[in-house]
């Protein structure tokens, strides 16, 4: 008779942010992970699988933080008996008080990683053998990057036989702590504006290249689509209309896999370098001093700037935030963040218009009515000068290694691929419909008074209604009719109000997911107010300047 396969151990690892969980798990397992998680952290725990072993990698533990992700990490932590502890080896005093009482009473090892950073001597050796003798539990010294195959079966062989830890912890002090050396990132003056170029940079690269890549592919498409279109004008009038309608599947299906995609998937690598490399965590303590005046951190920061690849990670990489201030960073996400569709649409424009240089005025004009925004909308108690940020240690950069860079693209990926397409989808569907029976028209023709409001002629209602449901639908203001009755004051007040005025229906649905439908229709009035207001100001601001000079 066949024998049974043995049973699966399942294992969870447990530490800090940035203490080399997932390095550790990949290299222990020689897998990827089974879930996903999204840049910046690990947001969902991760299982990395082999035939007799499952490691949970959950999110990095933050101390004094509510975070979503914490909450994770503890409930993971007291659902299972078999622990892999790991602490950093540059900080371990630190690390082995806080941590060490979670796992009282389970099982497993103590991994300490970067002990390439710590001078080997028979010290360092004495001192670990001091805490094993103590404790009676193994700690094994590695380098998480560069796993060795002797560390690798130690580690493996511990787990067969793991050791209960002390219920009473009293650590031994190593007696060292390592800190990283300082780059420019902490310079009192230049730090913070160094951080936000850095930041921006790969969400202009990303859309510069992949545009210029699409400009040339998406000719070639339309070409080799022309014959399908052909077949398929010849279905009934509903059935043409939601393939190859204006907002048809085979009609928008280039301006996502062709325009879109690319873009994403360069935003996508450049976030899986910085987080490898452990920029994105020196971002965050930078930052954080500019942002806490207006109700955010650091922290959120980035996850508004992941917004301009794709909307969809950023809000739910929102996990990782705290609950003081996550909801005003989904709303400066919903409202500033110009993602793929948006900025790619914007660009398109204004080079339609031949006012390439409008983007400057545009990303500037944004940047400053978010910051408002989000100080307006923020609770008291997160724009406090006493709202630490939740955050343990600068980290140390290192040299990214492709397959480090390769599991962190693929989180981000992985969402926009699950969530985003899907909905982008059936939202083509639905506008497809209300385009086939008249109602978009009509509900222009409803809001063409309304236009004046923002010194807009009538034809920019389409391209601001359609932008509410998809932002690449403010495309609609390159038309050559609509252009030739624009100034360039009334393009940027347009593509201002198309891009502002809504969160599209995939962002809105994904806040609703992620909170509440409550909360996601509270964001999008408030929105609207907001961007109504400040469209108007610049309108009519715009031209009172205009004029005077």
């Amino acid at each position: 008779m066949p024998t049974a396969p043995p049973t699966q151990r399942t294992t969870v690892i447990v530490g800090k942010e940035s203490t080399g969980k997932s390095e550790l798990a990949a290299a222990l397992t020689g897998r990827s992970p089974t879930s996903t998680s999204i840049q910046g952290s690990t947001i969902a725990c991760e299982t990395y699988q082999t035939r007799d072993n499952a490691f949970i990698d959950t999110p990095g533990i933050l101390f004094r933080s509510d975070t979503a992700t914490t909450r994770t990490a503890l409930a993971q932590l007291q659902a299972h008996d078999r622990i892999l502890l790991v602490v950093q080896a540059t900080h371990m005093d630190d690390d082995l008080a806080d941590l060490l009482p979670l796992v009282a009473g389970k099982q497993g090892l103590v991994i300490v990683t970067f002990w390439d950073k710590v001078l080997p001597s028979d010290f360092t050796q004495q001192v670990v053998g001091r805490w094993e003798q103590t404790f009676q539990v193994k700690f094994i010294p590695v380098d998480a990057r560069h796993l060795s195959p002797g560390q690798r079966q130690q580690i493996l062989e511990g787990l067969q036989t793991p050791v209960p830890f002390p219920q009473q912890w009293h650590p031994i002090p190593a007696g060292w702590r390592i800190e990283p050396a300082p780059t420019w990132l902490e310079h009192p003056r230049w730090g913070g504006l160094l951080a936000i170029l850095l930041l921006l940079l790969p969400a202009v690269i990303a859309v510069w290249v992949a545009n210029g890549v699409a400009g040339l592919l998406d000719p070639l498409i339309q070409a080799g689509l022309a014959p399908l279109v052909n077949v398929l004008a010849q279905a009934p009038s509903l059935l043409e209309a939601i393939l190859i309608g204006r907002y048809g599947l085979v009609t928008m299906g280039p301006l996502l896999f062709v325009w879109a995609v690319p873009t994403v998937m360069l935003y996508a690598l450049f976030l899986g370098a910085y987080k490898a490399s452990g920029l994105v965590e020196r971002l965050t303590v930078a930052l954080h001093p500019l942002l806490r005046p207006f109700g955010l951190s650091g922290r959120d920061l980035v996850r508004v700037i992941m917004g301009f690849g794709c909307n969809v990670p950023a809000v739910i990489s929102t996990r990782a935030c705290s609950s003081c201030s996550r909801q005003t960073c989904v709303s400066a996400i919903a409202f500033g963040s110009a993602c793929s569709y948006q900025f790619g649409a914007t660009l398109g424009v204004f080079s339609a218009a031949n006012l390439p240089g409008l983007v400057v005025p545009y990303l500037g004009y944004l940047t400053l009515t978010t910051l408002i925004y989000t100080r307006l909308i923020a609770p008291k108690a997160a724009r406090s000068p006493h709202n630490a940020l939740m955050i343990e240690r600068r980290t140390f950069l290192e040299m990214p290694r492709w397959s480090a860079i390769w599991r962190e693209t693929q989180s981000t990926l992985s969402q926009f691929f699950t969530n985003a397409i899907p909905i982008f989808l059936v939202i083509t569907v639905i506008a497809s419909v209300l385009d086939w029976l008249g109602l978009i028209i009509a509900l222009a023709g409803w809001i063409n008074p309304l236009m004046g409001l923002f010194g807009l002629p009538p034809e920019a209602a389409v391209p601001v209604i359609l932008a509410s449901i998809r932002k690449d639908g403010l495309l609609l203001f390159a038309e050559p009719d609509t252009l030739a009755v624009l100034t360039p004051l009334q393009i940027l007040t347009g593509v201002y109000l198309a891009g502002v005025l809504l969160p599209c229906l995939v962002t809105a649905l994904t806040i609703a997911r992620e909170q509440s439908m409550r909360f996601a229709v509270g964001l999008m009035a408030r929105q609207a107010i907001a961007a109504i207001a400040f469209s108007m100001l610049l309108a009519w601001g715009g031209a009172v300047f205009g004029t005077s000079t």
